[in-house]
């Protein structure tokens, strides 16, 4: 069963668009994500304002991952209202340069103002889809990404980007969400379990193998936690679709699950 990108795309977008129109995390009914708090360190958070730190849609912490350094231009995959972005610029200073990008017109507008509100010249925001990033060849540093590869619809177009764009020797950082195992077709075809970050989700091991082919090396997966309001909000959209006796509500909380992920260009 293969969905419609672009039908996922639209989806996608018309979801985010309207929780940053209501100013909403993805941390509510249909989280896709913990709260901030509890992602990253608590000094991260007070280098921002809390009404932008608030406004989270991750699933972990790529800044602490990435280990950024001072001079580095870093580029964020999905950069929703720009909070990661936010982090990086800080992290690599004057001499550095963050760069988000997201399909998501109303992220963007959100993004722009949030970096004039706070006077952070080195970061700028691009509208595009990951699959085709407004990006030059060989120009970044490090990539980071948090909870949004698994929302595309050609994952191995993301990575064949991502390697595209990252110098040699660059690093990818990422956090996002992956499953140990098949999911049921009735999640698969479920545009708000797109959405909400898990119908989306790959096989870690074909995950990895999407990496691979993409060329990046030096893959390390690390599960961190399962995210339960994440699949009760995906059970009680579909309903009665899934025939529970074969695959229960704890089976599929044993199968997604969030993930830091790392690799390399050569």
């Amino acid at each position: 069963m293969t969905q419609n990108p672009d039908t996922i795309h639209e989806s996608v977008r018309e979801h985010y668009a309207e929780r940053i129109k209501n100013s909403a995390s993805c941390c509510g009914s249909d989280a896709c994500c913990s709260p901030q708090s509890s992602l990253y360190p608590a000094d991260l958070l007070t280098t921002l304002p809390s009404d932008i730190s608030a406004t989270s849609y991750g699933c972990g912490d790529p800044i602490t991952l990435a280990s950024l350094q001072p001079g580095q231009t870093v580029l964020d995959l999905g950069s929703g209202a720009g909070l990661d972005c936010f982090f990086a610029a800080k992290k690599v200073g004057a001499t550095g340069k963050a760069i988000g990008v997201d399909m998501t017109p109303e992220m963007i507008e959100r993004a722009r103002a949030s970096a004039q509100r706070l006077n952070i010249a080195n970061v700028e925001f691009r509208q595009g889809y990951l699959e085709d990033l407004p990006v030059d060849a060989n120009s970044v540093d490090v990539i980071i990404s948090n909870c949004v590869i698994n929302l595309s619809p050609d994952k191995a177009k993301v990575f064949s980007e991502a390697f595209r764009v990252l110098k040699p020797g660059g690093k990818l950082a990422v956090s996002d969400i992956v499953t140990d195992g098949p999911l049921p077709d009735a999640i698969k075809k479920s545009m708000s379990a797109w959405a909400g970050c898990i119908a989306g989700a790959l096989d870690v091991k074909d995950y990895q193998a999407a990496m691979v082919s993409a060329g990046l090396t030096n893959i390390s997966v690390t599960p961190t936690y399962f995210d339960d309001a994440m699949i009760d909000e995906a059970i009680s959209d579909l309903g009665t679709s899934i025939d529970l006796k074969s695959f229960s509500r704890e089976k599929i909380s044993k199968t997604v699950f969030s993930a830091k992920i790392t690799a390399n260009k050569p």
